[in-house]
């Protein structure tokens, strides 16, 4: 795996909503993809789960809407790992429409667990699997980290 991890999807026309703009549940559903492509990537895949029982849930998620997102447009999303340990992931994604050039539209931030789904518990990530992650490791951004911010 090389960093950035990168995701590309196009805006579908389903997605577009009322106010003409990518709505916000299909900024998510990107990210999702996103993080399923990363998990792919890095062993996390559909065999790891039938073999293992085990995978990610996310346990926290916060988003940032920062621009909208006409339809039709390319979205690319660059993930970068901010922590990985045995059982945890912590990462970033940063979405852009048609490249980096004018800024993010989008960010997300997710605290993950690898979790044994027949008991319910966090479970070791595989060795192989934190090595390709710990590649992928970079700096926080300075947006990383914030809750909501009062009004």
């Amino acid at each position: 795996m090389t960093a950035p991890f990168l995701f590309r999807q196009t805006v579908r026309d389903d997605w577009i909503d009322y106010n003409g703009h990518l709505s916000e549940a299909y900024y998510v559903l990107v990210f999702g993809f996103a993080t399923d492509a990363l998990m792919d990537a890095a062993g996390l895949d559909a065999a790891h789960r039938e073999r293992t029982g085990c995978s990610l849930y996310t346990v926290e998620a916060h988003v940032r809407y920062l621009r909208e997102v006409a339809r039709g447009r390319e979205l690319i999303v660059r993930t970068a790992v901010l922590g990985v340990d045995g059982r945890k992931l912590r990462l970033v994604h940063e979405m852009f429409a048609g490249g980096p050039a004018g800024g993010p539209v989008a960010t997300e931030e997710l605290f993950q667990l690898h979790v044994d789904r027949s008991g319910g518990r966090a479970a070791p990530l595989p060795g192989t699997t934190r090595e390709r992650l710990a590649a992928l490791v970079a700096p926080a951004p300075k947006w990383a980290g914030h809750g909501i911010r009062e009004v």
